[in-house]
């Protein structure tokens, strides 16, 4: 019998109170017809209403789209994700308050949905300690409304962790390329793996249904039983989309690179102009070393690889992201997660598995808000809920870690002269200030693990110390007291090596990068 629904029919199947995950990665591996349809039976019934939804990622296109659809008042009661910037619309009703909202680290969340397959007492780990996920903190908790007390500190051999709650998943909203009539669901033109299986076996064994969307039907029997991700005996339903609602990425319709069908001939990379995030890519990558296997965040820190890429070290490490790519060349920000010519692709919640084991030799983040005991806020600001995603997971498992941006933030304008830097046009806002809005990184949890981390900003470089920021080095054509100190909510530690930083990193030409690449094998 046929498992092959329309849209319309699938979300009928949704009730009042159920809890929903769904699977995506911007807007890869995201059901959107299926969102879609659940918008549109809300707007014309009010039903379903008092959802629970959880999705690990960003699941959007920072528009409309993804889970911008399930933010009508009344149709979510309660919110467990990694991201909420991707979905502007759901965003603006956590801010306003309009229902519960936890954010929980995304790799947590993958493993939750393992711990909900297999019915376990819930996902317990130390990823979160001392950040706001940390029930002495704020619990996870986003918004006023948002009261319950669900993340649980425990001791085990005397030591703290925290649990993360399992709970009944009644729908899976998942998305695969092709399906036959049983329901078997392959991801040939998927760019990721995603944790599609994962949900699947946590709502399948939850007793609940699964859903999933593709682009196609195939006969049942024909298709290649090592290319089936989810197997038929998870699946209920089938819903084929319009080709309009599959986009591969957030930015793109269908790249058969991505989805590791042709590897593409990869033009040199071209150099980056000299400016200050030139300056602050070229300081983090002096902390890469040969063999090292790699995380690098958006914005500033993905400049890293094209810096190696100009130096001639790219093949001197891996870069990985936490979608599930390993090797190849990462994508640019509206096909994050995605990469060229991989190595691999494994499941999203796989890749966690390695990141929180100390997979990770050396992750480069962003830099936003920093504060003088080294903690770092990239998940709420002004009381709005942008979400942690992965930052927390990897910030705290990478062996070293480094955050890139600048030293100020709004209407920052500066330039590279004679080997140093201007300052044209200072930032508004600082970013070393007294207290962080929200601790997505813990200084004191990681001074405590010996963790070393290193804060690169275009005029002055600091460390982690177990007393706090340090300050050890600063630009060259920067004065101390004018120039940093100034524009700092905090003083820092001054070191009594303070140093000048590489002269070469305001150079039109650097090369110096090989020699410091080599110089230790990991």
């Amino acid at each position: 019998m046929s498992k092959v629904i329309s849209a319309s029919e699938s979300v009928n199947l949704i009730k009042d109170n159920d809890t929903i995950a769904v699977s995506g990665f911007g807007l890869a591996g995201v059901a959107e017809e299926l969102l879609i349809a659940l918008e549109e039976r809300y707007a014309s019934e009010s039903h379903p209403q008092g959802l629970t939804a959880m999705h690990s990622s960003a699941v959007g296109n920072r528009d409309q789209k993804g889970m911008s659809h399930l933010a009508a008042p009344g149709l979510l009661k309660r919110w467990i994700g990694g991201i909420a910037a991707a979905s502007p619309r759901l965003g603006e009703a956590i801010n306003n308050n309009e229902l519960e909202a936890y954010n929980f680290p995304q790799g947590v969340i993958t493993r939750m949905y393992h711990d909900i397959a297999t019915k376990g007492p819930g996902v317990i780990t130390k990823i979160g300690l001392g950040t706001f996920v940390d029930p002495d903190i704020e619990g996870a908790k986003m918004n006023r409304v948002t009261t319950e007390e669900i993340v649980k500190k425990i001791s085990l051999d005397g030591e703290d962790w925290l649990r993360y709650p399992t709970f009944p998943i009644n729908v899976a909203l998942i998305r695969g390329t092709y399906a036959d009539e049983a329901g078997n669901i392959t991801l040939d033109k998927e760019g990721l793996d995603m944790e599609v299986q994962a949900i699947a076996q946590a709502a399948h064994n939850s007793g609940g249904i699964v859903i999933a969307q593709v682009e196609a039907l195939a006969e049942t029997n024909t298709l290649n039983p090592k290319q089936v991700k989810v197997p038929g005996i998870l699946v209920d339903h089938i819903v084929v989309a319009q080709p309009e609602n599959q986009y591969q990425t957030e930015n793109t319709l269908y790249n058969p690179a991505f989805s590791g069908e042709i590897r593409v001939p990869l033009q040199s990379v071209p150099a980056l102009p000299l400016d200050a995030k030139k300056v602050i890519a070229r300081r983090a990558a002096m902390e890469l070393r040969s063999g090292a296997i790699l995380n690098l965040g958006v914005g500033i820190p993905v400049n890293v690889s094209a810096v190696a890429a100009e130096e001639g070290v790219n093949d001197d490490f891996v870069l990985t992201t936490e979608a599930g790519s390993v090797g190849g060349v990462p994508a640019g920000l509206k096909d994050f997660g995605h990469a060229y010519n991989s190595q691999a692709t494994v499941d999203m919640d796989a890749q966690f598995d390695f990141y929180d084991g100390g997979g990770i030799d050396l992750s480069v983040l962003g830099l936003a808000q920093t504060d003088a005991t080294g903690n770092v806020n990239v998940s709420k600001f002004n009381g709005r809920v942008a979400g942690a995603g992965g930052f927390i997971d990897i910030s705290q498992t990478a062996k070293k870690l480094v955050f890139a941006g600048t030293f100020t933030a709004a209407g920052l304008k500066e330039h590279i002269a004679d080997g140093q830097l201007v300052i044209d046009q200072e930032g508004r806002f600082p970013k070393f200030v007294a207290s962080v809005e929200q601790i997505t990184f813990s200084g004191q949890y990681a001074a405590e693990n010996q963790q070393p981390v290193v804060y690169v900003t275009e005029r002055a470089v600091f460390e982690l110390t177990p007393a706090g920021l340090m300050l050890t080095e600063i630009a060259p054509g920067m004065d101390l007291d004018a120039d940093i100190l100034a524009h700092m909510d905090f003083k820092p530690i001054i070191s009594d090596d303070l140093k000048q930083m590489d002269a070469g990193l305001f150079a039109e030409e650097w090369g110096g990068l090989s020699a410091l690449v080599n110089q230790t094998e990991i």
